[in-house]
């Protein structure tokens, strides 16, 4: 789940597909004209939140715009259906019928269009929640610290 807010302060949360990460942070695609991208260009604060399995991690921090080359070499591994989504993400449509001729008239090879990018979710503020079966849970924050963290247990 990724969380934005209006300027306004108006939270607005999303599934989203968690593309990949690494020690620079949490990366996802969107379309900057999407909702989300409109928020996150009025106000680049995000959270991110990931459940399985009797855990829970959520990350705060600010989204930046990846580079052009990692945008474009996401774009080419995206198959057809997926790059379909990016060219009119969130707009209104009259049918599914409608949805169906849009896929069929998509390119071999589309170009990616401008406003197709990725977001690093840079973390500055990480919680994680482990279950335990009799309820005293562990949770830990971690809390960007210059080059490192600082970690403190908390009450779950």
């Amino acid at each position: 789940m990724l969380a934005t807010a209006t300027p306004d302060g108006r939270p607005s949360a999303r599934a989203v597909v968690l593309e990949g990460f690494d020690e620079r942070g949490f990366v996802f695609w969107s379309s900057r004209e999407s909702p989300k991208g409109r928020q996150l260009a009025e106000n680049p604060r995000a959270a991110l939140v990931f459940l399985w399995d009797g855990r829970q991690v959520r990350v705060e921090g600010e989204a930046v715009h990846v580079g052009d080359d990692e945008n474009e070499r996401h774009w080419r591994e995206r198959e057809g259906k997926r790059q379909l989504a990016a060219l009119r993400q969130s707009e209104p449509i009259a049918s599914h019928e409608e949805l169906e001729h849009l896929v069929e008239q998509v390119p071999e090879d589309p170009v990616r269009p401008p406003f197709w990018i990725g977001y690093r979710v840079v973390p500055d503020l990480l919680d994680v929640w482990i279950a335990d079966e009799g309820y005293v849970h562990d949770r830990f924050r971690y809390t960007r610290a210059g080059a490192g963290w600082d970690i403190v247990r908390l009450q779950p």
